[in-house]
């Protein structure tokens, strides 16, 4: 499946930092052509977002092309690293739609702690750190250096559906 990439979307690209006084994500997420859909239903029996005191726990979330079907294959094999990338991109964006669901202004983000990102990927494929990049470099342009965070990128030999990539985050709220 063909998928269109969100914004600027070059690989291994990021935005630049925001200083605290500039801090307005939502506005960020428009300045890039970025409109949060309205959440879908999970696909099983789980919740999209766990809040406990100040952190919030995504489940691992997929990636959906401009048609709202899944991207699904694998990197690798028939999907390209840049289609990946953008895929990881698409799924920041189902992220950061689910987070906005559960806190309500995004502008609350104290941090994005932690990302894990899941390539389904081909067995000789070894760039899954690059793939991963398309959702960290958004958040970095959305959140600046409150968008930098810990992560973790592995290569899977398959995901749910065949979703060409699984990502989750632990993100620190006010």
């Amino acid at each position: 499946m063909s998928i269109a990439v969100f914004g600027a979307c070059l690989v291994g690209t990021t935005g630049a930092a925001l200083a605290d006084d500039e801090f307005d994500p939502e506005a960020r997420l428009q300045g890039l052509g970025i409109e949060l859909p309205t959440p879908s239903a999970p696909v099983a029996n789980y919740v999209r977002t766990v809040r406990t005191g100040d952190l919030v726990f995504t489940s691992g979330h997929g990636p959906k092309g401009p048609d709202g079907e899944y991207v699904t294959g694998k990197v690798g094999a028939n999907l390209t690293l840049a289609e990946g990338y953008a895929a990881a991109r698409s799924t920041a964006v189902a992220l950061l739609t689910s987070l906005k669901a559960e806190i309500g202004d995004l502008s609350r983000v104290r941090r994005i702690v932690k990302v894990l990102g899941m390539v389904n990927s081909d067995p000789g494929f070894t760039d899954q750190h690059k793939v991963i990049n398309g959702c960290s470099d958004l958040l970095v342009e959305v959140f600046g250096e409150r968008g930098r965070h810990a992560r973790s990128a592995v290569g899977m030999a398959s995901l749910p559906m065949g979703i060409a990539v699984e990502i989750e985050m632990i993100v620190e709220i006010d």
